[in-house]
């Protein structure tokens, strides 16, 4: 992988994780970088990104400590995705939240512009990206 690539993703995580970007800033810079989907692994604490030219990169990102619970509450996590939409909330938060709501991860697909939450026993919620 490029360096200057793998220095954009990591920083991108970075800076992500303690909230200092938006969803849509974060995106942005990924899809500048060639990343084409990524997936949040909240049990595994890591992020891989994955880009076009079939490289991954897996960052390490520790993770609140939460107990997810067994149960997927998909109201809980659309309210966690409104809520980050709105910039009422950024990433420390929103994986908070998400967890609590029973969320184990998520991959996000920029080409198709969505991106699917899972809980622990395979349940899914899509959710589309924003009208822009």
């Amino acid at each position: 992988m490029n360096p200057n690539t793998k220095k954009v993703i990591e920083k991108c995580a970075r800076e992500s994780h303690v909230g200092f970007l938006t969803f849509p800033e974060a995106l942005g810079r990924l899809i500048e970088a060639g990343v084409e989907s990524y997936f949040a692994d909240y049990r595994n604490q890591s992020t891989t990104y994955y880009l076009s030219r079939n490289e991954a990169l897996s960052v390490p990102m520790a993770m609140p400590t939460i107990e997810i619970p067994n149960s997927f509450n998909k109201d809980g996590v659309v309210s966690a995705i409104c809520a980050a939409q709105s910039d009422t909330v950024r990433y420390p938060e929103f994986l908070k939240l998400t967890m609590s709501a029973g969320c184990i991860g998520y991959i996000v697909w920029m080409a198709g512009k969505y991106v699917s939450y899972f809980g622990r026993q395979g349940e899914l919620h899509i959710e589309h990206f924003p009208q822009e």
